[in-house]
């Protein structure tokens, strides 16, 4: 059990919940990682509109999952031990709690923790255009160490594939943390490569 390594996914309100759901099955199925997910009641309603899947589906993807409220919890401390936290997607709600240190739910308080630990904290906001609100508060999260990681495809793959697309922004996300991405997507090698 020493091996194993703790990562935080919280899922909000933003369209692309395809991004959480997919790191939880390629944390499953890499092994050596314990998940903790929190998602929104919002995340929840996109969940189900843009997948199909329920709440009891998505937790049994999950090795712990936390109430969006549940600010008792394990990941609402510091002295929890984890790689860091990953907020896929991110709606600009999130973002502008985690910029501003408004921690009034448990996904902006657990990111807060990650960032004053100095954790690993990585957001994947899904909005266009943005307005300068938004580019502020991205700059305040980066200015704290925090990762904006916006899930935007590289089309030297040449893929039409959305599973590939997404397979793409969340094995970079992964490899962050250290998690093999093997097979997921395929590094730029040059244009001679």
């Amino acid at each position: 059990m020493a091996d194993i390594k703790r990562i935080v996914i919280g899922m909000t309100g933003a369209t692309g919940a395809i991004y959480g759901v997919r790191m939880l099955e390629i944390l499953r199925a890499r092994g050596g990682w314990e998940t903790h997910l929190v998602i929104s009641s919002a995340g929840l309603v996109n969940l189900k509109y843009e997948l199909d899947m329920d709440r009891a589906e998505l937790y049994r993807m999950a090795d712990f999952t936390h109430g969006i409220n549940d600010i008792a919890s394990c990941i609402a401390s510091g002295s929890f031990k984890t790689e860091g936290v990953v907020i896929a997607p991110c709606s600009m709600k999130t973002l502008a709690a985690i910029a501003h240190g408004f921690g009034d739910n448990l996904i902006s308080r657990a990111a807060d923790v990650a960032l004053k630990e100095r954790r690993k904290t990585v957001l994947v906001p899904r909005e266009t255009p943005l307005n300068l609100a938004h580019i502020r508060n991205m700059a305040a999260v980066t200015e704290m160490g925090g990762i904006i990681f916006p899930p935007m495809p590289a089309f030297y793959n040449k893929s039409d594939s959305l599973r590939a697309m997404v397979d793409e922004g969340v094995g970079r996300i992964l490899e962050m943390f250290g998690v093999d991405a093997c097979g997921l997507y395929k590094p730029w090698t040059g244009l001679g490569g």
